[in-house]
């Protein structure tokens, strides 16, 4: 997280257990990539507003400096590369919550280059986590979804996608490319289910504050340096955290959006569409 700045998460998270707050009481959720970053704080958030929360990872999620954080969220171990193991995650999660309302597609993983940098296999691994991975886990998840849908009267998927499917940044070819799938994937899947009452929506970050980027902080030459840099490109000058990225997830999947489905909501510091004045120098 960004010095100085706090995360909204974490505030929600006390905030909604101190009102008890039922927005999403008797629905249950699923929440891919949730061990760490904006899964696991999607995953906190959603359990500490009611919801019945499992986590679909690779791993289990890390312990939190509070336990009690992370002791509601039903942990499944599964990569989403692997269409056996996400549909016996799948059930196994869905047995143990008594059924699924709410998909959240977050499992992804970077790539940094130019379309001359990355070779064939690394094209071909990253589209199968960042695009077939969100293939597979809805595809076993919408039999779930539906009755969810008739039992409720609305289900959701919502998908993480990034700023760069919108806008073209240096350096993230291959990334970008993944990310402007999962967008266009879920414009048509939205078109798909809308008759279904599915609601399919995503959420566009920017540069966040996550696990990926500090590990690609870590191995730049000057990190403090390309820290500031990523900052900079955002017109709130600083990065955006995990904790604002699940608010944004967690009222796309909310029964309060009930209207919403087919949209891209922007959490990025305004990257997508402010053009502001670079500061004065001297």
């Amino acid at each position: 997280m960004a010095t100085g700045t706090t995360d909204p998460s974490r505030v929600l998270y006390i905030g909604c257990m101190t009102e008890q707050s039922a927005e999403f009481a008797g629905l249950t959720a699923l929440v891919t990539g949730g061990a760490s970053g904006i899964g696991l704080a999607t995953a906190r958030l959603l359990a500490a507003r009611g919801a019945q929360v499992a986590v679909l990872d690779r791993v289990k999620p890390a312990e939190s400096a509070n336990p009690a954080e992370s002791a509601d969220l039903y942990p499944v171990v599964a990569d989403v590369t692997n269409d056996e193991q996400v549909r016996a995650a799948l059930a196994q999660a869905t047995q143990a919550l008594g059924g699924l309302a709410i998909l959240v597609n977050n499992a992804g993983i970077g790539a940094a280059g130019t379309v001359a940098d990355n070779d064939d296999d690394e094209w071909r691994r990253v589209l199968d986590v960042n695009v077939l991975g969100i293939v597979r886990t809805t595809r076993a998840a919408l039999p779930l979804l539906k009755e969810a849908a008739k039992r409720h009267g609305q289900a959701a998927i919502v998908n993480t996608c990034s700023i760069a499917a919108i806008a073209g940044l240096p350096n993230r070819a291959l990334y970008s490319a993944s990310k402007g799938a999962v967008y266009a994937l879920t414009l048509a899947m939205a078109a798909d289910h809308i008759a279904e009452n599915i609601r399919v929506n995503c959420v566009t970050p920017g540069t966040a504050d996550t696990p990926w980027v500090r590990r690609l902080l870590d191995s730049a030459p000057e990190p403090e340096k390309e820290r500031e840099a990523l900052a900079a490109r955002q017109p709130m000058g600083r990065l955006v955290t995990a904790g604002e990225v699940a608010a944004a997830i967690a009222y796309l999947a909310s029964p309060l959006a009930g209207a919403t489905t087919g949209t891209a909501l922007a959490v990025d510091g305004g990257m997508q569409g402010l053009r502001i004045r670079p500061p004065k120098i001297g």
